[in-house]
């Protein structure tokens, strides 16, 4: 079983598309700040995990 997982995203600023790679070992509920590849704006990351698997990624800005 792979650790990692590659997904993506959608910024809630500029629209475009970033990639992500997730650790599914890092626990069934994970929240990650990160900043869009294109505009630069800081997205927050709500990701639930569950078996190994990716539930859910939620993405808001960073300010909602």
């Amino acid at each position: 079983m792979r650790l990692d997982h590659d997904e993506s995203f959608t910024c809630p600023y500029c629209g475009e598309s970033n990639p992500l790679l997730v650790d599914v070992t890092g626990g069934s509920s994970q929240v990650l700040v990160v900043d869009c590849d294109v505009c630069c704006a800081p997205i927050l990351l709500r990701i639930k995990v569950n078996g190994g698997e990716i539930v859910s990624i939620d993405v808001r800005r960073e300010n909602e």
